[in-house]
């Protein structure tokens, strides 16, 4: 039995949606302060804050699935995700250029490592994809709409979805997203 999506519906599911929101918040904050202590000399206690936020991002995971807030049959949503992380290293990359541009060397060669992991997180998502993926969803004679900030594609009516419902690459709300145009 899966434990996705168990909480929907229920009195536990705004529950589960603040704390994958508050593991995810600590995710960001221990990594943030593993990045000061690295710079402070701390190299031990940035390991700690490393482990810290390893596991709160299992956390968030875990609060996730329990929420629903990704399908059991996440394929397609792989497919939108492979899609962003192969264009974020362009991405990334061109925010590294305007840092460098501001004088923050520093900060720059660190983005451009991300970049490159961006863009690797695209390769080995492809290869997943090659070796695992099912046949793509038929959208034909269905309604696609299209995120406008990182282009993850909603395939059916959004306005079937609750008010609630966000990108879930990026987080826009149902609201911004637009009809696709064939």
């Amino acid at each position: 039995m899966s434990l996705n999506g168990i909480a929907k519906g229920t009195e536990l599911e705004s529950l589960m949606k603040k704390m994958m929101q508050a593991e995810a918040n600590g995710t960001m904050m221990y990594y943030a302060l593993a990045q000061l202590a690295r710079e402070q000399g701390l190299d031990d206690v940035a390991e700690g804050f490393i482990t810290a936020a390893n596991e709160e991002a299992v956390h968030a995971g875990f609060y996730a699935v329990l929420s629903g807030k990704y399908p059991t049959n996440f394929w397609d949503l792989i497919r939108a995700v492979q899609k962003a992380e192969a264009n974020g290293e362009a991405q990334v990359k061109a925010m590294a250029d305007k840092v460098r541009a501001a004088g923050f060397d520093e900060a720059a060669d660190q983005m451009e490592i991300f970049a490159r992991q961006e863009g690797g997180h695209g390769v080995r998502l492809q290869a997943m994809l090659d070796k695992y993926q099912p046949k793509a969803a038929d959208t034909a004679d269905k309604k696609v709409y299209v995120c406008p900030v990182c282009g993850y594609e909603h395939v059916g009516d959004i306005n079937d979805e609750d008010d609630s419902y966000v990108c879930p690459l990026c987080g826009q709300p149902k609201n911004a997203f637009v009809l696709k145009q064939d």
